[in-house]
């Protein structure tokens, strides 16, 4: 592990989430249309995949395109495609150069074709990778995931080849999007907004939660150590007594 800010000192998170808010508020605030936010917060989500993975970080999910963010301007939900388009080929590039294995998670058929096929062969060319295991939410919703995962597990009861009792925690767990994914330990929101806005419903359970009042696109390695000395700081329990 690479040493960084207070390194020795820091209880590395397994897994981070991060929900990425601010970048059109960012934009406004500088004088700039808010497309402009997201390309700059773009970059900064390559910055903070390096600085997450040398850190000790192994899995990092960020919360990109919501399933209700397709309600927003026509014009901008287009510029938001268009920067993904741009966006899956750098990341193809910048996994071949990192080692890192990228995973898409949401409903992808309502993606254009020409978007499914960049994701396609995006997963494909870093499944093997051992770098940063890194996922990305697209058309992505917590309610619609748990409604898609009960509907999978309907027809296996409807077909015979699973009986009601039958199902638990892992049964559900491997019909969600993040099946063979840890669960986050600590999930960071940007821009001062306090709530999870329908991301990783199941999977936050007893997820420590980080809001900061920084903008996505100002987040840096910094910001990045504060939210790890943040969640070092915390004592997980999973409901049971602390521990005299």
């Amino acid at each position: 592990m690479q040493e960084n800010k207070n390194q020795t000192d820091l209880k590395i998170p397994k897994h981070v989430a991060i929900i990425l808010d601010g970048n059109g508020r960012w934009a406004k605030s500088k004088g700039m249309p808010r497309n402009y936010g997201h390309v700059q917060g773009a970059k900064a989500v390559e910055i903070i995949c390096e600085e997450a993975y040398k850190m000790g970080i192994q899995y990092l999910t960020v919360y990109a395109f919501s399933t209700e963010n397709w309600n927003r301007p026509k014009d901008e939900v287009d510029a938001l495609m268009k920067l993904l388009r741009n966006y899956l080929k750098t990341c193809l590039r910048t996994a071949e150069k990192n080692r890192m294995c990228v995973r898409i998670l949401g409903e992808k058929s309502r993606l254009d074709v020409d978007i499914r096929k960049r994701i396609d062969e995006l997963e494909q060319a870093t499944k093997d990778n051992d770098g940063l295991h890194f996922q990305i939410a697209l058309n992505y919703g917590g309610r619609d995931e748990i409604l898609r995962a009960v509907r999978e597990i309907a027809l296996e009861v409807q077909s015979g080849t699973l009986k009601p009792q039958d199902i638990g925690e892992t049964t559900i767990n491997e019909a969600l999007d993040t099946k063979e994914l840890p669960e986050p330990d600590l999930l960071i929101r940007t821009c001062n907004e306090q709530r999870i806005s329908n991301f990783l419903l199941w999977q936050l359970a007893y997820t420590e939660l980080y809001f900061t009042p920084v903008a996505w696109p100002d987040f840096t390695k910094e910001e990045l150590v504060k939210a790890v000395e943040a969640y070092t700081m915390r004592d997980r329990r999973y409901g049971l007594l602390k521990e005299e």
